[in-house]
């Protein structure tokens, strides 16, 4: 069904050709105008102060100190009014003068005119400046005078170019200004002609280009492109069921015959796709409930019942991880390794996706089932870095903080292996950054030698540890949470429970984000050490 109410193909290629012929002649016309103004200004300006230098060359500066002062002229002054009136009648300035500037006019030596012409001065006369001419003459009156142009332009003198160069005495101080002021009305009229020219090409190029369209262009591109509208709307508007069957014929041999077969390439594929479709749906649907248990897996095998020991007064743990994936790289675990001591882990695997959540698996196993009672903490690193680089086909690495904490003393015994620093508040102090020196990442390298530390806490003590992927969520503006906003985020809710610590760090960094997409997990453990426990 033809649809009524579009502007179609045909008249938009009129349009298009009237459009590129007033582009044409809007961007030409200026274009060519200004430059031609451009170069004959350049010429005479050029004119001008050739003459002017000529005169001022010629004029003896020394004799122009009498005729200023007396006024009185002599064979000498007629040798330069003849000489100047010379190069008037030969090169045609408008004005041609010699003056001596003063504060408020300028005095006349010589202005040579051509019978018929108007105002022309005698010696002695004075004449007040007009436009930029006060400022620019006694410029070009002073010593060691630069190239020294006006160009005006106003009704009275009418479009003009002045140049004005100094005639210099004996010992070299100007004396005069040989001043010439050609007129350059000339160059309107010849831009008008141009512009005058340059439209009639333009629309002679219109005309050329409008028959072309009507003898050619739309015997070779309308009619083909009609024929294929004709084939897309059948395919939409008839609902084809079989499109096997459909084929298009356009023999133009160009790009339209090669447009038809794509089109028939395309209805192929086309048909080929929608058989295929539901298959792909449904595998699509099975991979995204297999990751969705994967998920779930994962998270089961974090410890999430809390509170994590209710039997132990001593203590207060919560943790929490959101992955950006459906499943993540990061993890946290904490377990008791007697009665007496606690072991938190924070890791960080690198990577995203299920190849770091099953290398998640293994480090997290590792780590849990070396750390025993009475075990050097950087001897257990140690261990499972070598069982971790044997198996290690992917090239994965973890970032990974343990500590220990023994309940009776209060000593916390750590090791890092390029993991985050911890923060720290002490009773009654805010969250302070715990500076630990990184040893070298777990599956990096093997034979690596890793170093515990430890410290003490005392009852009211807290412990926060967390991965990269707090400090380094980014906004709708790519700026990163960083350790500055986390420290007061932390130091702002120290006195609170370690679950409405992470909950609060967490708002907070949503609420930088914003809309921005979490491209890293999230991954937070906080510890509150409470009181000691009693030994038995």
């Amino acid at each position: 069904m033809k649809k009524t109410g579009k502007f179609r193909l045909q008249p938009k290629l009129l349009l298009g050709l009237v459009t590129m012929a007033a582009v044409l002649a809007v961007a030409l016309i200026p274009a060519i105008t200004g430059l031609y103004r451009m170069r004959m200004e350049e010429y005479y300006q050029n004119l001008a102060f050739n003459l002017a230098s000529a005169a001022a060359e010629y004029i003896d500066g020394d004799s122009i100190q009498n005729y200023y002062l007396t006024g009185e002229k002599d064979a000498y002054y007629d040798e330069v009014q003849s000489y100047l009136l010379n190069l008037k009648k030969n090169i045609g300035p408008k004005y041609f003068y010699v003056v001596v500037p003063e504060d408020d006019a300028m005095v006349y030596i010589w202005d040579v005119g051509l019978p018929g012409d108007e105002g022309v001065c005698e010696l002695g006369d004075s004449d007040a400046y007009y436009g930029d001419g006060d400022e620019l003459m006694h410029k070009a009156f002073a010593a060691n005078a630069e190239h020294t142009i006006l160009v005006t332009e106003n009704e009275e003198y009418g479009y003009l170019a002045s140049a004005y160069v100094a005639i210099l005495d004996s010992s070299g101080n100007p004396a005069a200004l040989a001043s010439v002021d050609i007129s350059m009305d000339v160059i309107n009229a010849q831009i008008r002609q141009l512009m005058l020219l340059t439209l009639l090409v333009t629309l002679a190029v219109l005309a050329v280009s409008v028959f072309a369209y009507y003898y050619y262009v739309r015997r070779i591109l309308i009619r083909p492109i009609k024929k294929l509208h004709s084939a897309a709307t059948g395919l939409v508007e008839d609902n084809v069921e079989h499109l096997s069957e459909f084929n298009l014929e356009i023999k133009t041999g160009d790009e339209l015959e090669d447009l038809s077969d794509s089109m028939n390439y395309m209805v192929s594929e086309l048909d080929e796709y929608i058989k295929n479709l539901s298959r792909v749906t449904a595998e699509k649907e099975r991979i995204g409930a297999e990751l969705d248990v994967a998920r779930h897996i994962q998270a089961s095998m974090l410890p999430c019942i809390f509170p994590a020991f209710p039997e132990l007064p001593e203590i207060d743990i919560f943790a929490s991880m959101n992955p950006a994936k459906e499943v993540g790289g990061d993890f946290y675990d904490f377990f008791m390794v007697d009665k007496s001591h606690l072991a938190i882990v924070m890791a960080d695997v690198s990577g995203k996706g299920v190849p770091a959540a099953l290398f998640m698996v293994i480090g997290k196993t590792l780590i849990k089932d070396h750390t025993e009672p009475g075990e050097d903490l950087g001897a257990v690193f140690s261990e499972v870095n070598n069982m971790l680089c044997s198996s290690n086909s992917e090239g994965l690495f973890i970032t990974a903080f343990e500590g220990v904490l023994d309940l009776i003393t209060g000593e916390f015994r750590y090791v890092n292996a390029g993991h985050e620093m911890p923060f720290i508040a002490h009773a009654g102090e805010p969250f302070k950054p715990y500076k630990i020196k990184p040893g070298f990442v777990l599956a990096g390298m093997e034979d690596m030698r890793y170093k515990s530390g430890s410290m003490m806490l005392q009852p009211g003590d807290k412990v926060f540890q967390y991965t990269d992927g707090v400090t380094e969520a980014t906004n709708a503006n790519s700026e990163l949470y960083g350790m500055e906003r986390l420290e007061k985020a932390l130091s702002e809710n120290t006195s609170r429970s370690p679950r409405e610590i992470i909950e609060a760090v967490k708002a907070d960094v949503d609420a930088f984000v914003g809309e921005a997409e979490q491209f890293d997990d999230l991954t937070m453990l906080a510890l509150s050490y409470k009181e000691k426990m009693n030994e038995e």
